[in-house]
């Protein structure tokens, strides 16, 4: 087995690796907005709640209680545009996943002497060749778009 085919084999275990931590911190980050969505919900019920049946209260309080309230819809904002960034992410995980297993497939076609493929070894070349080429404008898609939702941020 030469050394480059186990350097290539190595170095896709590796990046699939780092692939799979990132996808995994990515599924943590999420269920933590899930709960901290969650903890938001039911403070801004108490809120509103006290809002509407607190007509007696003093002035300070209820602008007190409307700036709480505004406070936790701008951090649900905040989580939830985090929570779009993430789901780009996971997205942009599965292409590079699939980008690599299409790689691999093709360099085996690649690897393979002239003389000896076939027609159909051609034709599944071209197919995997054309795969690839969709899953690369796929992830530019998505890159484009962060970057424009980074420049609207802006």
């Amino acid at each position: 087995y030469p050394t480059w085919k186990r350097t290539l084999a190595r170095r896709a275990r590796e990046s699939q690796m780092k692939r799979f931590c990132r996808a995994q911190a990515i599924q943590r980050r999420l269920e933590e907005i899930e709960v901290t969505f969650r903890e938001l919900e039911q403070q801004g019920i108490k809120l509103e709640k006290l809002l509407r049946d607190e007509n007696g209260s003093p002035a300070d309080q209820q602008t007190q209680w409307t700036n709480q309230l505004l406070y936790l819809v701008q951090k649900k904002n905040n989580l939830m545009m985090e929570e779009s960034d993430l789901m780009i992410a996971v997205q942009e995980l599965k292409l590079e996943e699939q980008q690599c297993q299409l790689d691999e497939k093709l360099r085996s076609y690649l690897n393979k002497e002239d003389t000896l493929k076939t027609p159909e070894d051609e034709k599944a070349e071209q197919e995997i060749l054309k795969q690839l080429v969709e899953v690369v404008n796929k992830r530019n898609v998505l890159i484009q778009l962060q970057e424009e939702k980074r420049l609207s941020e802006l």
